[in-house]
């Protein structure tokens, strides 16, 4: 079923090719002369548009003049495509007329069935549907390299645009880590080192004869391992290394103070780093709706899907995430240093979802 629905769809795309190519040659003709009007040059970028999405492709990348030349291109293997579908309709239609006249009795073309008349149609029709199929797949896949060819950004331009795509990405990782470890300065200075302060001084009291201080020095010494355990995880979760990602995310919804249900479905180990970025987007997001959303319940799914990672965190809190905040533009900058896409909806009154598309390749 999905491959005759592929099918279907291609088959589609080829017939809408031929009726766009119609359309984009009347356009050229009327207004060839006029292509350095910016509304002329407008409407073809347009028009082009709308082949790329009909192709799924990217949009065009083309100035003008290369917009033109691909619509240009394009017409005489649009029309060619809607010639193989006009074909393929037609010996459908003398196939369906050819089996009624013969279901009837009646001769068809001046022909009654025998076996060889029988045996010739249906293996000269399978051949003939195999060529005219044939045929569509290649005006596609002729119309997808024609675009890709022509609509392109130039090799220049676009490895300009990468070099300056990996700048931005590692001005993002420093401004991360920086972020990062003025979070744990302040962790370790107002949670931890008050609590180890307070410790020291209730062992003092204790030392001058306060023994009743040593159950509450206990009870400080346990929160502190807590808490340094607690900083230890965000520097580095140690035991995703040994236990996996499915393990280590089951911790983050074993400490939680808010309920939160994990499905977890892979079939192998992503990378490291890409099990790294998807712990902490778990783990961020979670922290998050237990602290600003007044969240009841958290849902966690990770799976795998065309060669990524994806991982999504939705919260029934009341919404309002600023996506620009300095946890989520954390996680945005980590996830865009894999080349992976991140994304954040909570509109106002929830619910929030989290979102990352992390490359495993």
């Amino acid at each position: 079923m999905p491959a005759a629905a592929d099918g279907l769809r291609l088959l589609g795309a080829v017939a809408l090719g031929a009726l766009t190519a119609v359309l984009e040659l009347a356009f050229l003709l009327l207004s060839l002369p006029f292509l350095g009007n910016p509304n002329v040059a407008a409407a073809a970028r347009r028009l082009a548009r709308a082949e790329t999405r009909r192709l799924r492709l990217e949009p065009p990348a083309g100035g003008a003049n290369r917009v033109a030349a691909y619509l240009a291109a394009r017409v005489p293997v649009g029309v060619l495509g809607g010639l193989v579908v006009l074909a393929l309709v037609y010996g459908i239609a003398t196939v369906a007329e050819l089996v009624a006249a013969w279901s009837r009795g009646e001769p068809f073309d001046g022909m009654l069935p025998s076996g060889p008349l029988v045996t010739y149609f249906v293996v000269g029709g399978t051949v003939a549907l195999f060529l005219v199929l044939s045929g569509v797949a290649g005006v596609h896949a002729l119309e997808r390299r024609l675009a890709r060819r022509l609509l392109a950004p130039d090799p220049t331009e676009a490895l300009e645009r990468r070099i300056a795509e990996l700048a931005e990405s590692r001005a993002g990782i420093v401004a991360a880590v920086d972020s990062e470890r003025r979070r744990i300065e302040r962790d370790l200075h107002d949670g931890l080192q008050q609590r180890l302060v307070a410790l020291s001084m209730l062992l003092g009291r204790a030392r001058r004869g306060r023994a009743e201080l040593l159950e509450q020095a206990h009870l400080e010494a346990q929160q502190a391992l807590a808490e340094l355990r607690e900083v230890a995880w965000r520097v580095y979760p140690s035991g995703l290394d040994a236990l996996g990602l499915g393990e280590a995310l089951a911790g983050v919804a074993e400490r939680s103070g808010v309920p939160v249900t994990l499905e977890c479905r892979l079939q192998r180990r992503p990378p490291t780093s890409v099990e790294t970025a998807a712990y902490f987007v778990v783990c961020e997001a979670v922290t998050n709706a237990a602290k600003h959303a007044a969240a009841t319940h958290i849902a966690v799914q990770v799976r795998e899907q065309d060669g990524a990672l994806l991982v999504g965190v939705r919260d029934d809190g009341h919404g309002g995430a600023d996506p620009a905040g300095g946890g989520l533009s954390g996680l945005a900058r980590r996830v865009a240093a894999l080349d992976g896409d991140f994304a954040v909806s909570s509109p106002a009154g929830g619910p929030t979802q989290v979102t990352a598309v992390l490359p495993c390749g």
